[in-house]
């Protein structure tokens, strides 16, 4: 893949095209020792629920009837 040639070089500082051959000797030098880049963290996905989790004020029927069983035992107990 070759990279294009820019018509503008007369119009860069010296030093942005000196920082830029650079840049590319050092990448070619470090290409050769294996180096390779960090990958980037996955980013999260930005899709919305299509229904937003709520907060329960109520139990479950099944829960509900345990806990009031649980509740009768225990005033049972502690009436005996």
């Amino acid at each position: 893949m070759e990279k294009k040639k820019r018509d503008d070089t007369a119009a860069e500082p010296v030093l942005v095209t000196a920082a830029e051959k650079i840049g590319h000797a050092a990448g070619k030098i470090a290409s050769l020792l294996g180096v390779k880049a960090a990958e980037p963290p996955p980013t999260p996905s930005k899709r919305k629920p299509k229904l937003p989790k709520r907060d329960k004020h109520r139990l479950p029927r099944r829960q509900k009837k345990t806990q009031q069983k649980a509740a009768s035992r225990e005033q049972a107990a502690s009436k005996r």
